[in-house]
C-alpha cells in the first residue's frame, strides 16, 4: 500500500510554519514568505536607506541572510518583525560601509518629471524637502521616527524590532523629532536652498 503525501500548500500555512518549512529544505516556502511581505520589506528599505539603489541592494542582502539563518530563528517575535529588522540592519551596515562614499541617484524614477498641475508641483517639493530632511537625520534616529510615524509601529514595537530599549527609542525620536523640525524650518529659508 502507498501513501500518497499532501502537496506543499503555501497560502495555507502561517508565517511561522513558512519559515520552519523553509529551514526544512521546502523549495517554495521562502519565496511564498518573501511574496506576503516584499512591499512593506520594500518600503521600509526605501525610507531608511539614502538611494533607491541602495535599498535594493540592502533588501537582497537581508533576503539572503534571511534565507540562510532562517532555521536559527527563534519565534520570540513575528516573522514580518524579525525581516524588517534584517531589513533595517542591512541598510544600516550600508550605509556605514558608504559614508566616506555617499552617492546621489539621478535615475528617471527617483527624479520624474514635474507635472503641470500646480498642487501635484507643490506637494513633490514638499516631500522632497521632507525627505531631504529626513536623510539629514543620524541613521539611529531616522530609522527610529520611520518606524513610530512612518510606518505607525508603537514605542515598545519599535524597540523590539531594532533591538533597543523603549527608552532609546524614545529620545532617538525625539531627537529625531527636535532635529527635524529644526532642518525643515532651515529649508523652509528659500535663501538655504541649493
Amino acid at each position: 500500500m502507498t501513501f500518497r503525501t499532501r502537496p506543499f500548500a503555501p497560502d495555507e500555512l502561517s508565517d511561522i510554519e513558512l519559515l520552519r518549512a523553509h529551514a526544512r529544505g521546502e523549495r517554495h516556502a521562502f519565496g511564498e514568505l518573501v511574496r506576503r511581505h516584499n512591499d512593506h520589506l520594500w518600503q521600509t528599505a526605501i525610507r531608511t536607506s539614502y538611494t533607491r539603489e541602495d535599498a535594493a541592494d540592502s533588501l537582497q542582502d537581508a533576503l539572503l541572510a534571511a534565507h540562510r539563518t532562517a532555521g536559527s530563528f527563534r519565534g520570540e517575535s513575528e516573522v514580518r518583525s524579525w525581516l524588517h529588522r534584517i531589513v533595517v540592519n542591512a541598510c544600516l551596515d550600508r550605509i556605514r560601509r558608504n559614508k566616506t562614499r555617499r552617492a546621489l541617484s539621478l535615475s528617471p524614477e527617483n527624479v520624474p518629471e514635474p507635472v503641470d498641475d500646480r498642487d501635484a508641483f507643490a506637494e513633490k517639493e514638499v516631500s522632497m524637502v521632507v525627505e531631504r530632511a529626513l536623510f539629514a537625520l543620524p541613521p539611529d534616529q531616522r530609522t527610529a521616527l520611520v518606524a513610530v510615524e512612518m510606518e505607525g509601529y508603537s514605542v515598545s514595537d519599535a524597540a523590539a524590532l531594532l533591538g533597543v530599549p523603549e527608552g532609546t527609542i524614545k529620545s532617538r525620536c525625539a531627537r529625531g523629532r527636535q532635529r527635524l523640525q529644526e532642518r525643515l524650518e532651515f529649508l523652509r529659508d528659500p535663501r538655504n536652498r541649493k
